[in-house]
């Protein structure tokens, strides 16, 4: 197989879209995944007060696939980033209550990395499992710098908890296998250490995940950044998430800048992208959507994804092919020349589309599910209704393909023609439902025998808390060495 940096070249070149061929080799990969980020959560894609200059000009000078989707939350996202499949396939049915687990025993898109001769990092938000079996460093990853839980300092029954009292200042990381006490913002601190690490990445390529927990809840962020939207909001905790943004913009930009003074720029594929629905933002500037995180709509489920990779990727490109999340694995293991054909994965590779725009893309039925649904014995806490997911199977789910949205039983879509989703037309197109219900019927009887974690005991130890308090007993916790970038 050729690789991505050689056989996009020579097709860019050959129509006059590259001035010169990248480099014979295999890029580096970062992808950088914001945490409740919605689509219209940037000033490029038309927000009337958001400030991202640097991730505008991302947006400029990347391909950019302007219908691409992701589920409704964001445990389910990660799993499916990760495995390739769709999320409850994968075991991940929520984002708490051991169901944000994802199953043992999938190859991951860092194992395949790994296997291909990358070097890989994560820094930032794992939430796909507390437990050694679990975490990144047993699924692929050589570098890990993680908080615990969904989120900095959550806590929920079950096996999932962060340190105690983990804040967004300072908080405490685990850094392969060890507790460290960080010294400034949490976003900050998450592109500082991966900044340091892709600097003494020399010998191979590498691919560094930059999941960022923020602009997700509990809404914190310095002065400075919460003060710019102060007066264009009505609270301090929509004024704090745009402010999140913004922070987040400004450490994209230290990255381009440190990659471009490293010389990596030039054989680095960037990726940036968001894992649902805004939180916040949604209700002030949708991009004309309906629906935000949670929802099934298009608002709760598409979102940005850029791909920069100078002389390959064309500047200001957009593919309005139906994309999906399942599709970044496939993806991600041709750019790095990795074999996946045993594989058997649910989403396909972006390749063809970026290497010709107009190369076939073959209709294909996608699904959502919000999922959430009771733990038995918890019936109405942190999850709804009775526990039996069959129960659920016809509560909120959509199924999509790239003219139509069936949302439940009884509303249709016409995307095409109707992208805020303003008028029901089921009434007009029931041979479109029964096709849409059909593929659906399929998908529920492969996923339901694949939901691992439904009946996974909650009475558990927390063990990367156990961890945290036994470092701290036994020795302490060292201080954070930033990097020197």
């Amino acid at each position: 197989m050729k690789y991505l940096g050689l056989s996009i070249a020579i097709f860019f070149s050959s129509h006059g879209f590259a001035e010169e061929p990248v480099k014979e080799s295999r890029p580096n990969i970062i992808f950088i995944m914001t945490d409740d980020q919605g689509y219209g959560d940037l000033a490029c894609h038309g927000h009337p007060f958001l400030k991202t200059p640097n991730l505008d000009k991302l947006h400029a000078e990347s391909a950019r696939f302007t219908n691409y989707h992701v589920s409704p939350t964001c445990a389910p996202t990660r799993a499916a980033l990760m495995s390739g499949r769709n999320p409850f396939e994968a075991g991940v049915t929520h984002t708490i209550l051991e169901r944000e687990r994802m199953a043992l025993g999938l190859p991951t898109v860092a194992e395949t990395l790994q296997k291909a001769g990358y070097a890989t990092g994560i820094f930032g938000k794992w939430h796909l499992g507390e437990t050694d079996p679990y975490q990144p460093e047993s699924r692929g990853f050589d570098e890990v710098f993680v908080h615990g839980a969904g989120g900095i300092g959550q806590r929920f029954k079950g096996s999932q908890g962060d340190v105690p009292g983990n804040k967004y200042f300072d908080p405490t990381i685990r850094h392969n296998g060890k507790f460290v006490k960080t010294k400034g913002y949490c976003t900050d601190v998450f592109f500082q250490e991966a900044l340091g690490w892709i600097r003494e990445q020399k010998e191979q390529p590498f691919f560094a995940y930059i999941p960022t927990n923020a602009p997700h809840g509990p809404f914190i962020v310095g002065d400075d950044y919460r003060e710019k939207y102060q007066g264009k909001v009505k609270d301090e905790k929509t004024a704090s998430f745009f402010g999140m943004i913004t922070n987040i913009d400004d450490n994209v930009g230290l990255l381009v800048k440190k990659l471009e003074e490293w010389g990596l720029a030039n054989n680095t594929l960037l990726i940036f992208t968001t894992d649902n629905g805004s939180a916040k933002g949604s209700r002030i500037y949708n991009a004309g959507m309906k629906g935000g995180k949670g929802t099934i709509n298009e608002g709760g489920s598409r979102v940005p994804l850029f791909f920069r990779l100078p002389g390959t990727t064309k500047p200001g490109q957009d593919f309005r092919q139906l994309a999906r999340h399942i599709d970044i694995f496939p993806t991600l293991a041709e750019v790095a020349g990795a074999d996946i054909s045993d594989l058997k994965l649910e989403g396909r590779s972006l390749f063809s589309l970026l290497k010709n725009p107009k190369a076939e893309w073959a209709e294909r039925h996608l699904y959502f599910h919000s999922g959430r649904w009771a733990k038995a014995g918890m019936e109405g806490v942190h999850g709804k209704g009775d526990p039996n997911p069959d129960v659920h199977k016809y509560g909120k789910f959509a199924v999509r393909n790239e003219k139509w949205r069936l949302v439940g039983q009884e509303t249709l879509y016409d995307i095409e023609n109707d992208p805020g989703e303003r008028t029901n037309v089921i009434k007009d197109h029931p041979e479109v439902v029964a096709e849409l219900m059909q593929a659906y019927e399929g998908f529920w009887k492969k996923a339901r025998p694949l939901m691992v974690n439904e009946d996974a005991s909650l009475d558990v130890e927390k063990p990367f808390e156990a961890s945290y308090l036994k470092q701290k007993a036994e020795g302490g916790i060292p201080a954070w060495i930033a990097p020197k970038l």
